[in-house]
């Protein structure tokens, strides 16, 4: 969402929007390992809504010379600074020429701090969530425990507003002759299984209206276990919200798909993906009332990757991407210091 919430202010920048994307072979380069794949990453940010194209294996150094390929009048980064693996600044010739603007970084989150909450989940404390007082003490569905943050989501300094629950939301109401799609989930760390899940739904109706469903933090605790979910429920409606497939999002949906949530948004069909549906609290089956009424239908997304699946990624890597951490960590204190040392000159 942090992501997303650059290419939103880029693309208010102008009329139409490239997202270059690096290839694997470049991040792992200048960053240390990529997260997803280059054909994961391209299919990603080509399902966020702000996007009209993406330019695959785009240079980890931006020069003049692509923005002429793709007759672009200017660049957009984030008002954090990127350097190449011998320290140079990656914008230097665009921002010489004048062919580059800046946006404002979305503060509390990096890929370094979500490569950190996944960590987390190798620690041994977070394996037995029932001996942790810690978790029992949690009651607040809005994601803050005791002591001032989740216990699930880890160190999240990110801070909801209403304001960017607007910037990110489409705005429209379902029209008449739109078919109400309703899906239900955590959506947690949203990605490319998610997206290729909603791109079917998407493709279910003429004029399809989809409605997701997200779940409170707990819920999502109860029946993923461990300390899921690592996106708290503000990040994760960010990140549902930015996906061109979906139109609204309920947040805290209740687990159990009941019949006043079926009519109060007037949903003609409910989709589940190939995924385990744990049962209810009670036992009972959550999409029992959409069965009833004939209205539930399972989707094959056609992809294997889940939530699990990536965290499983980051462990494997782990000691590459702790030591990715500490680089990029040292690397900013580095551009700190020589920031705080040429103010000092002045």
């Amino acid at each position: 969402y942090g992501h997303s919430n650059q290419l939103r202010q880029a693309r208010a920048m102008g009329d139409y929007l490239i997202v270059g994307v690096h290839t694997d072979e470049e991040i792992a380069k200048h960053k240390g390992p990529p997260v997803f794949t280059q054909e994961e990453r391209y299919k990603m940010v080509q399902a966020i809504k702000w996007v009209d194209e993406i330019a695959p294996g785009a240079p980890y150094v931006t020069t003049l010379e692509t923005l002429d390929k793709y007759n672009c009048d200017f660049c957009v980064h984030g008002d954090d600074i990127t350097l190449t693996i011998d320290g140079k600044d990656t914008y230097e010739e665009v921002k010489t020429a004048g062919r580059y603007r800046e946006c404002k970084r979305t503060q509390g989150v990096s890929t370094t701090d979500l490569v950190g909450r996944m960590l987390l989940m190798t620690k041994a404390h977070h394996s037995n969530i029932d001996e942790d007082l810690d978790y029992r003490k949690h009651t607040d569905n809005f994601g803050k425990g005791p002591k001032g943050h989740s216990p699930w989501t880890g160190v999240s300094q990110f801070l909801q507003t209403s304001q960017k629950i607007i910037q990110f939301a489409s705005g429209k109401e379902p029209q008449p002759g739109d078919t109400i799609i309703y899906v239900a989930g955590a959506f947690d760390l949203f990605h490319i299984g998610h997206v290729d899940f909603l791109e079917k739904v998407h493709q279910l109706a003429e004029k399809p209206y989809i409605i997701a469903g997200l779940h409170f933090d707990q819920e999502v605790n109860r029946y993923k276990g461990k300390n899921y979910p690592i996106m708290n429920i503000h990040e994760r409606t960010l990140s549902v919200l930015a996906c061109r497939y979906v139109s609204e999002v309920v947040i805290g949906a209740p687990y159990a798909v009941t019949a006043d949530l079926l009519d109060h948004f007037r949903v003609t069909l409910v989709c589940h993906g190939m995924t385990e549906v744990v049962p209810d609290k009670d036992g009972s089956d959550p999409y029992e009332e959409p069965k009833r009424r004939s209205i539930f239908q399972l989707v094959d997304s056609g992809s294997n990757l889940t939530t699990d699946l990536i965290v499983q990624r980051i462990i494997k890597n782990r000691l590459e991407f702790e030591a990715r951490n500490q680089k990029k960590e040292a690397k900013e204190l580095a551009v700190l210091e020589a920031m705080k040392r040429m103010e000092e000159k002045h």
